[in-house]
């Protein structure tokens, strides 16, 4: 299979339009053996995919680990790899771990430093963890209220902004780095960055999906007008646009509210009447973006793997976006063309 490249801002890096995201590696939910995250790794490299995202978060620190050891010895201009910062990874040391979603992690603590000495902690540290001397594309991780509520983010933003983001723009500059931005879930946080430094690309994830775009409108103007790019993740909203409105199902990591129910059972009507499966539309609605670069596919196995690639291959007929902006369930101008 042969993944389309495209620019990543004006960075000079091309980017595979699909590409890796390492929570899932990283034992997200769920133990992963190494072998097993090997053989994914393995399996997505075979398919052509060549952008890998990973980050201190991810296993608290093994996600970069593994994805450090798959990569070593493939040639070092031959792929992009992303990580993030504003955590930085102590040991334990006889304390109790707080709970982040990851199972069997490494023993380390999370702790939230988005200054400019932090930064510059977290870029050294993730080098370490990789075993690799470069990081293409630096991501601030999930600043805003999202994460860490209005109070709390009120402290933490103008550290980041006044320090963090001086540090990665410093990283640039000497060129450690090739490209900054954020990587978090909502798009006002990433609006007021651009007001403190040139950034290059936003790893988004669930707002600008096939359930939800509006949010993202800004953000897609600001990418525009400034020649930066999207790299978007969770394209199926956490899930509940890849396995339909069954029960069980979920929205953005929670239980989904009758509305939202509702309306991906409209869009899934939708893609049946064109014999088009819900989840094949929703990972390529993006990609029809001219904002967008990649979409990120978060994947443990390979067989998870191999659906999603197999829904590159699926044709979807204008028609059915056409009918989806007849009934209301997406905006005539953000319809693929």
């Amino acid at each position: 299979m042969t993944i389309a490249t495209r620019p990543l801002g004006r960075t000079g890096l091309d980017v595979t339009a699909l590409s890796f995201g390492g929570a899932s590696i990283g034992n997200l939910y769920q133990a992963v053996t190494n072998q097993a995250a090997h053989e994914t790794l393995q399996a997505a490299w075979d398919a052509g995919i060549r952008f890998f995202d990973t980050a201190p978060r991810y296993g608290h620190g093994l996600s970069e680990r593994r994805l450090g050891d798959f990569l070593r010895d493939k040639p070092r201009d031959s792929y992009v790899l992303s990580t993030k910062v504003g955590r930085i990874l102590t040991p334990l040391r006889g304390r109790v771990m707080g709970d982040y979603g990851f199972v069997d992690v490494l023993p380390f603590e999370q702790e939230y430093d988005y200054s400019y000495d932090g930064i510059m902690r977290s870029h050294e540290a993730s080098l370490h963890r990789l075993g690799l001397d470069r990081i293409d594309v630096l991501y601030m991780h999930d600043i805003g209220t999202d994460t860490h509520g209005e109070a709390q983010n009120a402290e933490y933003e103008p550290v980041a902004f006044s320090g963090g983001l001086k540090a990665m723009q410093e990283l640039r500059a000497a060129g450690d780095v090739k490209a900054i931005g954020l990587g978090v879930n909502e798009v006002e946080v990433c609006l007021r960055a651009l007001d403190h430094a040139d950034l290059d690309a936003f790893l988004l994830a669930g707002r600008f999906t096939l359930l939800e775009q509006e949010a993202a409108r800004p953000l897609i103007a600001a990418c525009l007008a400034r020649g930066a790019s999207l790299v978007i993740g969770g394209v199926f909203n956490s899930g509940i646009l890849a396995t339909g409105p069954v029960p069980g199902a979920h929205y953005n990591y929670a239980e989904p509210p009758a509305e939202i129910v509702e309306r991906v059972r409209r869009l899934q009507a939708v893609c049946a009447r064109h014999d088009v499966p819900l989840a094949a539309a929703a990972q390529r609605f993006p990609l029809s973006n001219p904002a967008v670069a990649s979409v990120l596919l978060g994947v443990s196995n390979k067989r998870n793997l191999d659906r999603n690639l197999a829904s590159m291959d699926v044709v979807i007929p204008d028609a059915l976006w056409a009918d989806l902006v007849a009934e209301g369930l997406l905006a005539a101008d953000l319809a693929p063309r």
